[in-house]
């Protein structure tokens, strides 16, 4: 079976003010169906452009090389159309800090309302029952009263568990988790950890989760793949590159 996430010789280069700057050299990765893989590495090393260039976040004027396949389509050169088929509804992200992902004028239920009925044609009040047990799942608290409540009234922990809800209301296949646990505090990175290891188990859902900590990698992944300088250095189970890496940065 076909990987469900296939990026060959994915290759970004970026303007800058002295000309063209490559950034990703020559990257291959692949996510299956149900996996959880992590990619790893310190900041800086183009983890985050590449999970950038799997949504096409990149910003104008940049480059790309490669080959990059979800479910069978190439998403380098979607048009418009085609991107908005394939974010949400197919890939989605969940973002390192949830009060910048949340709109701070608006609801909890109406962000997450809106998202299901622009990506699955979702009338209000189905939408509005579908938020609910998006907020049940994620464990939110009494999620009836959540629905009404704006994102600063809730602690970090429990925006990014919002974030994560939003991020599922389109039914995905693959989440990309870019350090969502990085700015809690280790309980709270905890529950976090578990939480998409639930749902992944619950739903298939694949994840692709990228950190700077080697200790959340053991935790959470199977296999991984580590990242240095913008290219893709070692790969293979978790417990074989922390246990016998072949590559010194690792």
């Amino acid at each position: 079976m076909a990987p469900l996430l296939d990026v060959d010789s994915l290759a970004v280069t970026l303007p800058s003010p002295r000309g063209p700057l490559p950034i990703l050299h020559d990257v291959s990765l692949t996510v299956d169906e149900g996996e959880l893989v992590g990619i790893a590495g310190e900041s800086g090393c183009g983890k985050s452009l590449t999970a950038q260039t799997l949504l096409g976040l990149l910003p104008p004027g940049a480059a790309v090389t490669g080959s990059a396949r979800y479910a069978g389509t190439e998403l380098l050169g979607l048009d418009a159309r085609g991107w908005q088929r394939v974010r949400g509804a197919g890939i989605a992200m969940v973002f390192q800090d949830p009060s910048a992902a949340l709109h701070p004028m608006l609801t909890v239920g109406r962000q997450l309302t809106e998202h299901m009925r622009v990506h699955l044609r979702m009338d209000r009040r189905a939408a509005g029952r579908r938020a609910v047990e998006l907020l049940d799942q994620v464990r939110i608290p009494d999620p009836e009263r959540a629905l009404r409540a704006y994102p600063h009234q809730f602690s970090g922990g429990m925006r990014q568990r919002v974030a994560i809800a939003i991020a599922l209301a389109a039914r995905p296949r693959l989440l990309i988790a870019d350090e969502p646990t990085t700015a809690l505090d280790v309980t709270v990175q905890a529950g976090i950890l578990a939480l998409l290891e639930r749902l992944r188990a619950e739903t298939g859902l694949a994840v692709a989760f990228i950190t700077h900590d080697l200790g959340v990698l053991s935790a959470l992944t199977t296999r991984g793949y580590i990242f240095y300088a913008g290219r893709v250095v070692e790969t293979g189970p978790t417990g074989s590159l922390l246990t016998a890496p072949t590559h010194p940065y690792t």
